[in-house]
């Protein structure tokens, strides 16, 4: 009988320690780790803006592959340094400073991914391999062999056009 119950005993204790373990690692490390998201923050805490579909009320809308920006509305892509990732757009845009804003493809051309990117030091970095990218497109350094698609950009005071069919 003893040994029955020790048994019982061990099996409820491993599947105590198989579920508080999991639950301490994923809160050590968190989901996003185990599932390969990635996080769209930039290391000093600047967060990038995104927007959803053919939205107006933060002030960039996307619509027949033409995506208009407000910076009067937008005001983090307004001050040099600011960046935004716009997913259904898949482009990046970045201030530059003096005025210029730059549009790249958000589509990496090491492997596809589109929606981890950070921005640090004037580099975007694609998180899912670390793949960078200066903020005109060129690469830094791979695994990526080649650069990022650049758009056309036309400013008009505070509206940015960016033509994703040139």
């Amino acid at each position: 009988m003893k040994d029955v119950q020790s048994g019982r005993i061990d099996s409820y204790r491993r599947d105590f320690l198989r579920k508080t373990g999991a639950i301490g690692i994923m809160s050590t490390f968190g989901i996003g780790f185990f599932t390969g998201c990635a996080e769209d923050t930039d290391p000093t805490g600047r967060n990038p803006t995104t927007t959803p579909p053919t939205s107006g009320t933060n002030g960039i809308t996307v619509a027949n592959n033409v995506v208009t920006v407000d910076l009067a509305v937008a005001t983090a892509l307004a001050e040099a340094g600011g960046w935004t990732l716009i997913p259904q757009a898949r482009v990046l845009l970045v201030n530059t400073g003096s005025n210029n804003i730059n549009a790249l493809t958000s589509v990496c051309t090491h492997s596809g991914c589109d929606r981890n990117w950070t921005f640090s030091n004037n580099r975007f970095t694609c998180t899912c391999h670390n793949s960078r990218f200066n903020t005109d497109g060129s690469l830094v350094n791979g695994p990526a062999a080649s650069p990022l698609r650049t758009y056309t950009v036309t400013r008009n005071g505070n509206i940015v056009t960016v033509n994703l069919s040139s």
